[in-house]
């Protein structure tokens, strides 16, 4: 063969398009889940998952009750070798719930909580902050000073500013929280429920504008079925979950490169009659379509929006 054949050769397998190969998403993805049993489900290990979050009551380290339930939670996510994200809340104590600890003692309460779990270096300063029916709803300067004083303690630790709700409210506090602080927090944690079981972007997007921090979906998911009251109504059922689970991956994360961690809530519902079940596994135990759909963007990465529907019911 001539040099010149040769050189056309190669330059037609250069054209050629690369084959294309199966990846994982763009993103980090953990699960959120108040109980233990994905630890030790054989499922949760063969995903290969590293990080799950935890909501904490800011004072749960003055009760015993609390206490032997973070010792349980946290001592098997370690052994399960999971990095946790620790999120800040009201208290579950009687008559307490409305109550804001001071920020003395908010930097107290993370100090021994550093100090007893000490490998935990992943926090948001408050869960759901723009949420009324949490005390921070119109108090952003005091959230401000709580994650200023948990950067302090920790300098090597990574706080986010707060969660977030894609309630109409979010920007707002959103840039109420940013002119308190004098600066663009690195991290925003965002619930975008609507988003995810409206199959729209819109919240996300207004969060996207409204500041330069990066952005982990800190809880999300598609709803299975709800008995809590809500006035916000969404679709439920176990596809309705799977296809909003999908559009999580596929058009939302796709968002922008900030966004960059999913967690999606929560590992298995307990039974039927559970006030909010948005779980991966049935209270039978059985995996659910939403499992199969995170499943399959574990194995292969995200697919176009045209697969959305399609592999709900796959």
């Amino acid at each position: 063969m001539t040099r010149a054949l040769v050189a056309a050769a190669i330059a037609f397998v250069a054209a050629l398009p690369a084959p294309v190969r199966a990846q994982g998403p763009p993103v980090r993805i953990g699960i959120g889940d108040q109980k233990t049993e994905m630890f030790t489900d054989p499922r949760f290990e063969e995903l290969g998952l590293r990080l799950a979050r935890l909501t904490v009551s800011w004072d749960a380290l003055e009760s015993d009750w609390q206490r032997e339930q973070l010792d349980e939670w946290l001592f098997a996510a370690r052994k399960a070798h999971v990095d946790p994200l620790i999120t800040w809340s009201h208290s579950r104590l009687a008559g307490q719930r409305r109550v804001l600890p001071t920020p003395g003692r908010m930097a107290y309460e993370f100090a021994l909580f550093r100090h007893r779990y000490p490998w935990v270096k992943t926090f948001a300063a408050w869960n759901e902050v723009n949420h009324c029916g949490e005390p921070t709803c119109h108090r952003a300067g005091m959230v401000v000073r709580y994650y200023r004083a948990m950067r302090r303690l920790c300098p090597r630790c990574t706080v986010l500013a707060g969660e977030l709700l894609d309630f109409p409210n979010m920007t707002s506090w959103v840039k109420s929280f940013q002119r308190i602080l004098g600066a663009q927090p690195k991290y925003w944690g965002l619930h975008n429920y609507r988003d995810a079981n409206r199959l729209q972007t819109s919240n996300t997007r207004r969060l996207l504008k409204a500041t330069r921090a990066r952005i982990w979906l800190t809880e999300t998911g598609g709803i299975v079925n709800r008995l809590n009251k809500s006035s916000v109504s969404f679709e439920q059922s176990p596809r309705h979950a799977a296809v909003a689970t999908r559009w999580v991956f596929d058009r939302i994360v796709p968002l922008s490169p900030r966004i960059q961690r999913v967690y999606l809530y929560h590992w298995n519902a307990l039974s039927p009659l559970d006030t909010w079940d948005s779980a991966l596994i049935a209270p039978n135990g059985a995996s659910r379509p939403a499992f199969r759909v995170l499943e399959r963007v574990l194995n292969t990465g995200l697919r176009p929006p045209a697969g959305i529907a399609r592999l709900a019911t796959s």
